[in-house]
């Protein structure tokens, strides 16, 4: 990818990602699972918690086309992406944070669109 279409990409989920974690977060231990979630092409989809040491994310996801995925989080105009898979179709994993932040999981469509299936469960440090 070219370094400007990066920037305008950065920009794009940054203005969008502002919107998207203004979404309920979800409360731990609850089990959000979402099927047929779909995605226009070159569209993305986010799920935003807030998250402490010690805290993690439990999450799996199948896509019907490969998109991109990450968990990032802002540091004021900068995106750290401490987790990157790139034109996947799935993924399991858990994620646990070295750092206090709002993150979000995010799923980016390639130029066929996707539906993707998820589930994402929050379990707190201590629990």
């Amino acid at each position: 990818m070219s370094p400007f279409i990066r920037r305008c990409s950065t920009l794009l989920v940054a203005t969008l990602a502002s919107y998207a974690c203004g979404i309920a977060p979800i409360a731990p231990d609850d089990l959000k699972v979402i099927r047929g979630q779909a995605l226009a092409p070159f569209a993305i989809h986010e799920e935003c918690l807030r998250l402490e040491p010690g805290d993690r994310t439990d999450f799996t996801f199948e896509s019907s086309e490969p998109v991109d995925f990450n968990v990032h989080y802002h540091e004021g105009k900068t995106i750290v992406m401490p987790l990157v898979r790139e034109k996947t179709r799935g993924d399991a994993a858990v994620f646990a944070p070295a750092l206090a932040q709002d993150y979000c999981l995010m799923w980016e469509a390639g130029p066929a669109g996707a539906l993707i299936d998820y589930r994402v469960r929050l379990k707190r440090a201590g629990s």
